[in-house]
């Protein structure tokens, strides 16, 4: 699968290397680390063949958002890699609605979109009968309730009630907080309060040290602030087909 088109590999390899210098670049001005940035290629509307060859040039952790395709997606890979060669850590990174979450615990590693106890709930029994053990964030809404419709996530005044009983919950490990920077406003001030919330949460929850922030657009922002997962897609993929 992974050398049908060498020409495609070539292309993702030149954009990855974009991609990391461009954090290596935002690290340098926040004077941090690059060793402490974990980054998420989101490869939703992509096929497997993509996940193998980012695999190839060293991806070691995929996102995705739309169970129907991931778990599928999840499984061809992992094929397709065969043996000796180890899959990507996958993070869920999409809205998810209850129902879908037994399906989720099955494969994903990671999921950056817990917002409510009910589906936090069903994760982790859904992770407990899949005999794993799933990492979580929550995510946190950065928009102005009286502005309208946001991005999704818990409001702030509510992130450490839910983060309390998240922490209760058999089957996840609460490791920290995501967001995505509002619509129409600049991303920076807007990861600044999610590096506060994050800094609260991890004085009642020590253990919940990751922050994911950032996406192509403003990855350099998320830096600045204290990410330690970006989840880019585009710019390491190009621009994405039309969902079925």
């Amino acid at each position: 699968m992974s050398e049908v088109d060498p020409q495609r590999r070539a292309e993702l390899a030149g954009r990855l290397r974009a991609v990391h210098d461009r954090i290596e670049r935002a690290c340098a001005v926040a004077d941090r680390d690059p060793g402490e940035i974990t980054l998420v290629v989101v490869t939703k509307t992509f096929p497997a063949a993509d996940v193998v060859r980012l695999v190839e040039l060293g991806v070691a952790d995929v996102g995705e958002n739309r169970d129907q395709d991931a778990a599928a997606k999840a499984i061809e890979a992992a094929a397709a890699l065969g043996a000796g060669q180890r899959p990507p850590r996958w993070h869920f990174v999409g809205q998810l609605q209850r129902n879908k979450a037994a399906s989720v615990a099955r494969y994903a590693d990671v999921v950056h979109s817990v917002d409510r106890l009910p589906l936090a709930t069903a994760l982790g029994k859904g992770a407990q009968l899949a005999g794993r053990q799933l990492d979580v964030l929550l995510q946190v809404s950065l928009h102005d309730p009286a502005g309208g419709a946001g991005r999704g996530g818990v409001l702030p005044f509510d992130l450490a009630e839910l983060a309390a009983a998240v922490a209760r919950t058999e089957g996840l490990r609460l490791r920290g907080v995501m967001a995505v920077a509002p619509l129409d406003a600049p991303a920076g001030p807007a990861f600044a309060r999610l590096a506060e919330l994050a800094a609260t949460l991890r004085a009642e929850h020590p253990q919940a040290t990751w922050m994911s922030a950032g996406m192509s657009g403003d990855l350099e922002d998320a830096v600045a602030h204290g990410a330690t997962h970006l989840r880019v897609g585009s710019a390491v993929l190009g621009s994405r087909p039309s969902l079925r």
